[in-house]
Order: C-alpha cells, then sequence, then structure tokens
C-alpha cells in the first residue's frame, strides 16, 4: 500500500496572504522527514492542509494516494499532532483517549497501551487541564499513535519536553520510521533535527528551498572548512600565506577555507611541519540553515 504524503502545485492563499506557494514533494516511508522552515514559512498550513482542515486554493495532497477526507479509516491511516493543548480540560487523559478510540471503533486495552508507550499510565486518571506543557506534548503523541497509522505528522513535537523527554521522543520517531512508517516532524530546534532526521524538506515564504538527504543538504549548502593544528602554528600560518591559501586563525588552531586536507597535508610535509590534527568540518546543520533561509525570514530582527 502507498504509504506516502504527496503534495502536487499546492497552494493556500489567505486573502492577500500567500502562505503555501505550488509546493511539490513527497514524504517516503522508513525515514524520518524534518520539516524545516523560518516562522511564517508554511509549515504548520502545508499540515494542515493534509489533513484537510484547511481547502488547498490550488493543487492537491494526499496520503495513502487519497484526499485525507477520502480516507475510510483516517485515525487508521494518518496519526498526527498539531496542538497540544487542543484536548478539553475537564476530561482525564484516558478519558480523551477513549473519546478519540470511540469513533474510530478502537477498544479500550488499545488506549491503555498508548498511555503506556508515551508514559502516562501513571495519571491517566488526572484532567489534561492540569498538564504542564510536556505532559500534554506525551497526550497527544499517544493519541497519534492510537490507530497504529503507518503515516505520523509531528508539529514541534519537542515543546515543553525536558531532556529526557526529548531523548525518548527522538528515539521513538526514529523505531517508528524503522517499522516502515512515514514520519513527517517539523522543529525549530535544529540540533534535534540533526540527530533524528534522515531526510529534510525546507520551506521559506511559502516554497520549497530544499528536498534531500540531511548529508547531501549539509554537503551541498555548507563550506568546508579544514581544521589544523600544529605545535609551529606561525611558521604554518606563514606557509598558508605565501602559498595564497585563505585561513582563520581562531582557539589556537588554523581553519583553512580554500584547501583539501589532503593538500594541507602535502603542503606541511614538504615543509617538514608535523601537524597534531587535520580535520575537514561543515557547519552545523543550524548554520547551514540559517544562511540558506535568511532572505526567507518572515519576522527577525532588521540591523
Amino acid at each position: 500500500m502507498d504509504q506516502t504524503i504527496e503534495a502536487r502545485g499546492l497552494t493556500k492563499r489567505y486573502g492577500d496572504q500567500l502562505a503555501v506557494d505550488d509546493l511539490s514533494f513527497t514524504v517516503q516511508p522508513g525515514r524520518v522527514t524534518g520539516f524545516l522552515g523560518p516562522n511564517g514559512a508554511g509549515k504548520s498550513t502545508t499540515m494542515r492542509l493534509v489533513l484537510g482542515l484547511d481547502a488547498p486554493t490550488a493543487g492537491t495532497v494526499t496520503v495513502h494516494g487519497r484526499r485525507y477526507a477520502e480516507l475510510p479509516r483516517p485515525l487508521h491511516t494518518v496519526g498526527a499532532l498539531l496542538d497540544a493543548r487542543a484536548v478539553h480540560p475537564g476530561r482525564t487523559a484516558a478519558q480523551h483517549l477513549l473519546a478519540l478510540a470511540q469513533t474510530a471503533g478502537i477498544g479500550r486495552e488499545r488506549v491503555d497501551e498508548v498511555l503506556g508507550l508515551v508514559g502516562l499510565s501513571g495519571v491517566a486518571g488526572r484532567r489534561a487541564g492540569t498538564f504542564s506543557l510536556g505532559m500534554s506534548q506525551r497526550l497527544g503523541i499517544a493519541g497519534a499513535l492510537l490507530g497504529d497509522p503507518p503515516v505520523l505528522m509531528f508539529d514541534e513535537p519537542v515543546n515543553g519536553l525536558d531532556p529526557e523527554g526529548i531523548r525518548w521522543i527522538r528515539g521513538l520517531m526514529r523505531d517508528l520510521a524503522a517499522e516502515g512508517r512515514t514520519v513527517l516532524v517539523s522543529s525549530h530546534l535544529m540540533s534535534e533535527m540533526a540527530l533524528t532526521a534522515q531526510h529534510l524538506l525546507v520551506l521559506g515564504r511559502g516554497r520549497l528551498i530544499a528536498d534531500t538527504g540531511i548529508d547531501d543538504f549539509l554537503r551541498q549548502n555548507g563550506d568546508e572548512t579544514v581544521l589544523v593544528r600544529t605545535d609551529e602554528v606561525d611558521r604554518l600560518a606563514r606557509l598558508f600565506r605565501r602559498t595564497g591559501a585563505t585561513f582563520e586563525a581562531r582557539d589556537d588552531a588554523l581553519h583553512v577555507l580554500d584547501r583539501t586536507a589532503t593538500e594541507i597535508g602535502k603542503l606541511a610535509a614538504g615543509e617538514g611541519i608535523a601537524l597534531t590534527e587535520l580535520t575537514p568540518t561543515r557547519g552545523s546543520l543550524e548554520e547551514v540553515f540559517m544562511a540558506l533561509t535568511e532572505d526567507a525570514v518572515e519576522y527577525g530582527v532588521r540591523a
């Protein structure tokens, strides 16, 4: 069965505002796809379009080859967390999940199972209105998992989680993908996306900027430098100047911008300069993302 999320020419306008602009992409199963973009880039709108909560102005988006409204058993097909606080505050965690389960023919035993999966068994009888944001996130994830769906979408799922919770959800996302599910995760935490996602969709002002594996994204968009350490740093710096290499001196090391590690090693060896470290490096996901999207920031501080 086709487990992809597929958008073709997807466009959404709210009056004069173009929120999503001619998006075409496919989210494949078996990997975590990170959905990145600055505030206002159109990520949440795109997720709402996938779930049929908003109607596209143009184009289509399907799950399992169908529009969400056409899915015969939607809760068994797509699980989603868009707003962790969208829970009746007077209901207990168990009551909230049971109400969802009853609309989809899911038994009480599955409610107990997902409460255990997200670590909320001990507070199943507490009212959701008393939950912290982190606990609400766990409850929202339980709701997404309730129908054991092959397609999962999470919008900022780590908000409010403590370090243990962040580590837990990181492992959960990767485990779900390893089971062959389609997992789409939106987050502003680049450090978490670097550890969790295998593929990236990057938006800017509603348009698709990148659709690629995370390693390819860093390689294609980030500048590679070579970190060099030696006990003869002044002598090596003079050698670099003499041979026209571009470099920066930082933290007792030289960062070379326009030579490969092999070239630097041969150059130093030719002068009899012993190197204690020779490490190619690239910018972090956060650095590369910020550089790539700086012209697509909707709300930012202007110098």
